[in-house]
């Protein structure tokens, strides 16, 4: 307080002097203007009090009236009448001033204020009071959300605190701290105060009486609302905050508008009650305690239509997943039944439970009468794995619609408490919401705050006084509202609409309610929180307290209240009795991203060529390897000029390295009009400082040329864009741009590919899955560093071993071989792993993914090494017209041309290929040892593995790898190695009879399947798996079978018992086909199996790698 009295007596700014004494002294207009210009043009001259200067009248007398007169200013009635009168008549003028003058310095006499006394400057008490108010007013905005009246349960409420006037207020000293003393006492309650500019309360009044002032700012900042933003560095957006919330009057709402809000909350009310009646033992994840949030959802897409809005993005969990699907999205109620009756569904994939899945719908929002356009993205049990899918998908349809500033399509993402504040993707996400290339131009987060976490308290669930305080990091105001106060939760959301439309910047609404039932619908709540669940069962729901509020004040009667629930139970009924007429499910039906006309018309096995003209490739290589044009004052660091020379050489001998075969997939697709986005660390410059795609001035900052953008005048946009250093959010942000339209080639690139394991719950539940899930496609590529080269355990591999793992190809099952075995691959999986060794596969692969009539994640293993390795370069007659993506690349040199000689044949894939044929060529074995590249290992290549085995009947077949027997490919090819070899197409338990052969054996097709066969085919596939040939199933007849006591871990061995299991939908097994055992082999060449991927000594890596280079190179 010393310091704002001494900043307030001796170092205020002209216009700070100016509206306190304009204020203070109460001047007409054209006194005031007067003194204005006085007051500005001295307001750097020191002043002097006459009373100390004056030796005539410096005695009692003038003291006392000046005493006189601050006690007037403090308080009028403090003094007699008569000096009142005199004081109000502005009759009181100082005694003359007859001392000197000291060099600048001015007397106050010398202003004329208006009449008023000009010798006597404000007291000290009276400055200290104006202080102590305004310290006030910033306390309640500061931390008034401390005391609010935020849980409906009352279980946090605080208790009031009575002040010196006798009236009880929430702002205690945690609210007002230090300045809690200067609540003066009651007869101060009537004192008029001056307002400050960063105020509001006021509305047009510039002054209030203290009582009025405290009880405004109590009812704005501690009532049912709290609001947190005096962390923002903005004044602008402090004061436009401050403006929405206490301008007087902002929370009255008209009958209308009470009236809509109670249809809607019976509406969201109702649907709940109907599921809890109908469904009474189904998990649903209603949202009873917090149905509010239904209206809030409604309150916030009605405004933001209203200022330009047409699309909305939402994420969400699985609670109040159904209620919004209904009631924000308006889906057809029968369709949400009908996912109740577990019925068997009508297209492909595994479909996701209920409150799993996602929907679009494009209807007229009768509030706004304007077209909207809503989408809830499909979301599993990770909870915010969502958000950064819902922001990429965002971006992307901003990006499609040419809306730069976000004014047409925006995001909403819906938390729950406990994942807000636990789940380290939301700060990863909120960290996206300003970066140039990620930004969706202001998020809206709704919060359904129960207080809980399926059964911890808050307590122990946060370190944090708010579940919401993450958002404070990126400058985003949180806006706490009691969820059973429909009208301030309404404002609120108007509120929090109009920011982002004002500053396109995040915000968050914190619905703070309570969950009525347990986790899901089943579970009980009291086992852990008895205490909360016993004032549950007492407080009656929102729907009852508004309507009970409404009535009472006339707005509505009892018997429209009930009219609307039952219009609403109705609308339901009907929806219900329709859903009984459904025999299967659509998953179709709940597809968040549907691509309108990219599948009709198209040939769904028919690939478009990959390959380009030549002069195409030489146009785009000789812009690659140029600066910028025209622009001889650009200058460019000169070990970039050196790389740009050796680019030009590699375009005039026409050959390409990895780098120059990137550019030219990427140029070849934004000449079709392809939009290519590469996004992730370092990609701009590439880890490994290969890639250069953009040039920085060595002069001027933030001057770049990206020759890729300028390849043709009428060219695809391009975007390459350096990530935050985070793979969860980034990948899946990614993961959202690709779902958005399949017309674009959407790259994401780890710095290293190990590092992609951070982003792990994107890969699982989206990437690998989403389409099954949710009939959901995606051509997202994964760019995945990897080598084992002497860099330690983590800058190895990209753990390739865990994608082959998820690919859902069946080992055993040798898919019937046409003419368009390779795409039909493609076509049946969840998606494709290669490991490509040449620039010119890697060009084509990632031109194919564009090429497929359909979309697929492509998951690269890249290389580093190679990047620069002298051999791994591709003529440009490998990419130009004619060629194509090759499945597996043969060896062409004298092993290939004389297959009869060789005694060995070596596959791999990836990097180590090099170092084999480096070996091979030391030791002279060209001819003898013939080394095949495996490009594509998932789908796996069987045609083509048993084409090359075919060629080199007599030779010895070995897989080598670089990574340890447990991880790299082997585990994935080892099993369909052996199916390709031996084309299996079934194996059965009565196979193990002539394991001893050693060979192949087979029946007449021509013979017909037994009843006993026919009837065990017909069994469920359990049932089938577990049945010994020619038996009914009973366990009993397989231990006879076998003979003697039956024992599952002795006998029974998963693989030798298929039938029919696990195969492509639609195909069936050959009849007859019997494979024992397999008659070729094919052996293991590499390292041993380990725990880490790779040694952190450069001296055991080089003799790891020679042990297996011996191996492999040997006969």
């Amino acid at each position: 307080m010393h310091r704002a009295h001494t900043a307030f007596s001796l170092a205020l700014s002209p216009m700070a002097h100016k509206n306190f004494a304009t204020w203070l002294l109460k001047s007409s207009s054209s006194q005031q203007v007067s003194l204005m210009a006085k007051v500005t043009a001295a307001a750097a001259v020191r002043t002097y009090n006459s009373a100390a200067a004056e030796p005539f009248a410096n005695g009692s007398t003038a003291s006392y009236v000046e005493e006189m007169y601050n006690a007037w200013l403090r308080d009028p009635t403090s003094v007699h009448t008569s000096w009142d009168a005199y004081f109000r008549s502005n009759s009181y003028v100082s005694p003359p001033n007859l001392a000197p003058v000291q060099a600048n310095t001015l007397p106050l006499t010398s202003f004329n204020f208006g009449g008023a006394v000009s010798g006597a400057a404000p007291d000290s008490k009276t400055i200290d009071d104006h202080l102590a108010v305004q310290a006030i007013i910033r306390s309640y905005q500061s931390r008034g959300h401390l005391a609010s009246d935020l849980d409906p349960l009352g279980i946090l409420t605080r208790e009031k605190t009575v002040c010196k006037d006798g009236l009880a207020r929430r702002a205690n000293e945690d609210v007002l701290r230090q300045h809690s003393g200067f609540l003066f006492g009651e007869q101060d309650m009537d004192r008029q105060f001056k307002l400050p500019s960063t105020t509001f309360i006021g509305g047009d009044e510039a002054s209030l009486p203290l009582k009025e002032i405290l009880n405004r700012l109590e009812n704005v900042y501690c009532n049912k609302i709290g609001v947190e933003f005096m962390f923002i560095n903005s004044l602008e957006q402090c004061n436009w905050i401050r403006k929405r919330f206490e301008t007087p009057g902002v929370l009255n709402f008209s009958p209308e508008e009470k009236r809509l809000i109670l249809a809607r909350l019976t509406r969201a009310t109702g649907f709940e009650a109907f599921l809890a009646k109908k469904y009474s033992s189904e998990k649903r994840f209603g949202l009873e305690g917090c149905e509010i949030m239904i209206p809030a959802l409604k309150e916030i897409i009605d405004v933001s239509t209203e200022l330009g809005v047409e699309s909305v993005i939402m994420g969400m969990p699985h609670r109040g997943r159904l209620n919004t699907l209904a009631n924000v999205c308006r889906k057809p109620l029968n369709q949400i039944f009908t996912q109740f009756a577990g019925l068997e569904a009508a297209d492909d994939g595994s479909g996701d439970v209920k409150y799993h899945l996602g929907t679009y719908i494009e209807r007229l929002n009768r509030v706004t009468n304007k077209n909207i356009r809503l989408a809830v993205v499909a979301n599993p049990s990770h909870l915010e794995a969502v958000d950064p899918v819902v922001q990429g998908k965002t971006r992307a349809e901003q990006f499609y619609r040419g809306d730069q500033e976000g004014k047409k399509v925006m995001s909403i993402l819906i938390h729950g408490d406990a994942a807000f504040c636990g789940q380290g993707v939301v700060y990863e996400t909120m960290h996206l919401s300003d970066l140039p290339d990620y930004t969706t131009h202001g998020t809206i987060h709704v919060v359904a705050n129960n207080q809980i976490g399926f059964t911890t308290d808050p307590r122990f669930s946060r370190s944090s006084p708010y579940c919401t305080d993450v958002a404070r990091v990126v400058n985003a105001p949180i806006f706490h509202v009691n969820a059973d106060d429909p009208e301030a939760v309404m404002h609120v959301c108007k509120v929090a609409a109009e920011w982002r439309a004002t500053f396109h910047k995040d915000c968050v609404i914190d619905l703070v309610g309570y969950r009525r039932n347990g986790h899901n619908e089943i579970d009980e709540p009291m086992f852990t929180q008895p205490l909360m669940y016993q004032k549950i069962r007492k407080h009656k729901n929102c729907l009852d307290l508004y309507a009970d509020k409404l009535i009472a004040e006339g707005t509505v009667t009892g018997e429209e209240v009930k009219s609307v629930a039952a219009k609403y139970e109705n609308i339901c009924e009907e929806a219900f009795a329709l859903a009984k007429t459904e025999t299967h499910v659509k998953y179709k039906d709940w597809l968040d991203s549907p691509w309108s006309g990219f599948f009709e018309g198209k040939d769904p096995l028919k690939v478009a060529p990959t390959g380009v003209k030549e002069e195409t490739l030489i146009h785009i290589g000789n812009r690659f390897s140029s600066p910028p044009p025209n622009a001889a004052e650009f200058v460019i660091h000169k070990g970039l000029l050196r790389v740009l020379a050796a680019r030009k050489a590699m375009v005039d001998e026409k050959v390409a390295d990895w780098a120059l075969g990137e550019a030219m997939a990427f140029g070849s697709l934004l000449k079709e009009g392809i939009h290519v986005r590469l996004s992730g660390q370092d990609v701009e410059r590439g880890t490994f400082s290969h890639r250069h795609h953009v040039l920085h001035h060595q002069l001027v900052d933030k001057a770049t040329y990206n020759s890729l953008q300028h390849m043709y005048p009428d060219q695809a946009p391009y975007s390459v864009s350096n990530s935050s250093l985070s793979e969860y959010a980034v990948l899946g942000f990614e993961h959202g741009y690709s779902m958005t339209n399949p017309n674009a080639l959407v790259l994401w690139e780890a710095q290293f590919g190990d590092f992609s394991n951070t982003a792990q719950s994107i890969i699982d539940q989206f990437i690998s899955s989403g389409q099954s899930k949710w009939v959901r496609q995606s051509g997202l590529v994964m760019l995945l560093p990897h080598g084992m080269e002497g860099m330690g355990p983590e800058h190895s591999s990209c753990r390739v071993e865990r994608f082959l793992q998820m690919s859902s190809d069946d080992p055993d099952y040798f898919p019937p071989e046409s003419d368009e075995f390779g795409v039909r691959q493609l076509h049946d999986i969840n998606w494709i792993v290669a490991n490509c060794s040449t620039p010119a596969n890697y060009y084509h692969i990632l031109r194919r993914q564009i090429a497929l009539p359909f979309r697929k994640p492509l998951i690269l293993c890249t290389p580093k090494s190679l990047l620069r390795h002298p051999e791994a370069k591709s003529p440009f007659s490998e990419m130009s017209e004619g060629s194509e993506f090759q499945r597996i690349i043969p060896d062409n040199g004298p092993a290939g041309q004389n297959p009869s000689n060789v005694k060995k044949v070596v596959f791999c894939s990836g990097r180590v290929y090099y170092d084999l044929t480096k070996t091979r060529r030391e030791k002279q074995l060209e001819g003898e040892i013939a080394i095949v590249r495996v490009e594509q290992i998932s789908p796996f290549p069987f045609d083509l593995v048993k084409e090359q085995a075919n060629l080199y009947k007599n030779a010895e077949l070995v897989w080598a790898q670089e990574e340890h027997k447990n991880q790299g490919s082997w585990t994935y090819v080892q099993p369909r190695f052996l199916t390709a070899l031996n084309h299996s197409r079934d194996v059965s338990q009565s196979d193990e009879q002539s394991s001893s052969t050693n060979t192949t054996t087979t029946t007449d097709h021509t013979n017909h399947e037994s009843d006993t066969d026919s009837d065990s085919k017909s069994k469920p596939w359990l049932s089938r798996m577990f049945a010994a040939p020619n038996s009914g199933g009973d366990p009993k007849d397989l231990a006879q079978t076998l003979g003697g006591d039956f024992n599952a871990a002795k006998h029974f061995d998963l693989k030798n018992v298929r039938h029919d299991f696990n195969r492509p939908a639609g195909i069936a097994a050959a009849p007859g086909a019997r494979i024992a055992k397999t008659g070729r082999k094919i052996s293991y060449v590499g390292r041993a199996c380990g725990a880490s991927t790779a040694t952190g000594s450069k001296a055991q890596h080089i003799r790891e790698l020679n042990a297996l280079l011996n191996d492999a190179i040997s006969t």
